[in-house]
């Protein structure tokens, strides 16, 4: 431990001193102070952390010693040690001190504004624009928030990226993480004019075996069956991908160009089918929905910014989505 002097004159700590009554410091200050002075290795670095003087350092120490009863740290000029009590004491003080800081925060949040910075991974077709409405509306209800906004549709590696939450399309792998429901993703068959002008309109999911495919790697490669929504009846679809490529408007617009059949969530397709665009293509068959979630991993406290952006999202995401299913539902 860093060597620091002591306050010279220090009164001496008599261990059958009763604890003080009333006092200007609590229990939970007074474990505040302890663990910055254990962290700091001195008094003096932690006052200055605490944003107070070393006597007061000296005095809340003393009191914290008094009122447990033991002696917490060895003290000389030189140098401070902590005692084999004051070790037992640091790793449970340290515990109780990060449990009451989040739980002070969690109801600072519910009273008032909730501030810091939340990191968040978006998937990138929907992070670059549906989520972009609801994420600005949230930055706009809470003016002590920041957000770094970043783009992967993996599931993250929350520790060691610093992820704070994540908004996932599709099977989720960490059963550990909390996973808050938001919504689920329709998918449809969508194909452009050009493509199915020399061909007959599949009424069928083994009608398109025949047809060129785009093939989306995140969710679908070789193969992909499809659903009736009114029978049940399930078909599978067996291709050779002519193009595969892990990004949904790449898929887009290589569909529109016209190189093959493709199955995309609807509601990048929605605006093209409502166009004449892009035709879909077996209306009454679906690609199995995704699942969108947020999620974060678990923790005894959470920050009221997290909490506050997933009460934000799970209201907003729902409705954004069903506006751009429209589209095509009410072709």
């Amino acid at each position: 431990m860093t060597k620091a002097p002591e306050v010279p004159n220090s009164p001496s700590i008599s261990m059958d001193t009763p604890a003080p009554k009333g006092g200007g410091a609590d229990r939970v200050e007074l474990m505040q102070t302890f663990v910055r002075i254990v962290e700091a290795g001195s008094l003096s670095a932690a006052a200055a952390l605490l944003g107070t003087t070393q006597p007061t350092v000296s005095r809340r120490l003393q009191m914290l010693e008094r009122s447990l009863g033991l002696r917490l740290l060895q003290r000389s000029t030189h140098q401070m040690k902590l005692t084999e009590d004051g070790e037992r004491c640091f790793v449970r003080a340290k515990e109780l001190v990060a449990s009451w800081e989040a739980f002070e925060a969690d109801l600072r949040g519910t009273g008032e504004e909730p501030e810091g910075t939340l990191r968040v991974l978006a998937p990138h077709a929907f992070g670059q624009e549906l989520l972009v409405a609801p994420l600005v509306s949230f930055l706009e209800r809470y003016a002590g928030i920041k957000v770094h906004w970043f783009l992967s549709d993996r599931e993250p590696d929350f520790i060691a990226e610093g992820i704070d939450c994540a908004i996932h399309v599709g099977e989720l792998r960490d059963p550990s993480n909390v996973a808050i429901t938001l919504t689920d993703v329709p998918r449809i068959v969508v194909a452009s004019p050009d493509l199915l002008q020399d061909r007959p309109m599949p009424a069928h999911p083994q009608d398109l075996v025949q047809m060129p495919w785009l093939a989306l790697t995140t969710f679908y490669r070789n193969d992909i069956t499809l659903t009736h929504k009114t029978t049940g009846e399930r078909a599978r679809v067996a291709f050779d991908a002519r193009m595969s490529t892990d990004s949904l408007y790449v898929l887009r617009s290589a569909a529109l160009r016209g190189l093959g059949v493709g199955v995309s969530s609807a509601w990048v397709m929605a605006e093209d089918v409502a166009q004449g665009r892009l035709i879909q293509l077996l209306p009454q068959w679906r690609s199995t929905a995704l699942p969108m979630n947020l999620i974060y991993p678990y923790a005894k406290h959470y920050p009221a910014r997290l909490l506050r952006f997933v009460e934000a999202m799970r209201a907003a995401v729902p409705m954004v989505i069903n506006n751009e299913q429209r589209k095509i539902r009410d072709l």
